[in-house]
């Protein structure tokens, strides 16, 4: 597990209590350097945990804080060059590991925290626009496609797709999950059956 000081010190103990569990598999944390104040960042500013729990600030500083997480290439590339993993999971998030992976053959997974309602949802609205055919922000449409007749409104729609910073992080953060080798959703197909079937068919085919 790759990952920072501070993270490091929340994973520890449900590490311990997993390997106690299993004590035949054996999970290491390699920890990385994110000197926080350095990059314009707060003091302990290294997980979504922060800027959530600072809501005034909240969406400028989501978009600081996955900038920075760049200052992590150059430790990822080190580690990747002298240990040669089968694979490099990397959340979404962290768009340039695709790049990073590549230069040593290592295929790289992306991670989605959401469940595949969201990134099906997510992805019927980029490709079909519906927000752009009714009269109001506040008026509801079914968004196509997607299983359920699902109804929203445009107020509810999160900027992914347009000319903001985030629209534009968001169009690299999904250009790099299409030059990946796949993804893992964090769900389970019991969950969700019919947007685990709709997102492997029609959004993301690996």
């Amino acid at each position: 597990i790759l990952t920072t000081p501070l993270n490091a010190k929340i994973l520890q103990k449900p590490i311990d209590a997993f390997k106690n569990l299993n004590p035949g598999l054996e999970i290491d944390i390699q920890i990385f350097d994110f000197p926080c104040v350095q990059l314009g960042l707060p003091q302990g500013c290294e997980n979504a945990d922060f800027f959530t729990s600072n809501n005034d600030d909240g969406n400028e500083m989501e978009l600081k804080f996955f900038f920075s997480t760049r200052f992590l290439k150059d430790q990822l590339e080190k580690l990747l060059e002298t240990t040669r993993p089968d694979c490099l999971i990397a959340d979404m998030f962290f768009p340039w590991a695709t790049e990073v992976a590549g230069k040593f053959n290592v295929p790289r997974l992306v991670f989605h925290g959401t469940g595949y309602f969201s990134l099906s949802t997510g992805h019927c609205i980029r490709v079909h626009k519906p927000q752009n055919r009714v009269a109001s922000s506040c008026e509801q449409f079914v968004i196509p496609e997607l299983p359920g007749n699902i109804l929203i409104t445009e107020e509810q729609i999160i900027d992914g797709d347009g000319e903001s910073e985030m629209g534009k992080f968001m169009t690299e953060v999904r250009e790099s999950e299409v030059k990946s080798s796949g993804v893992v959703v964090n769900s389970f197909y019991e969950l969700e059956p019919d947007y685990a079937d709709f997102y492997k068919s029609s959004v993301q085919k690996r």
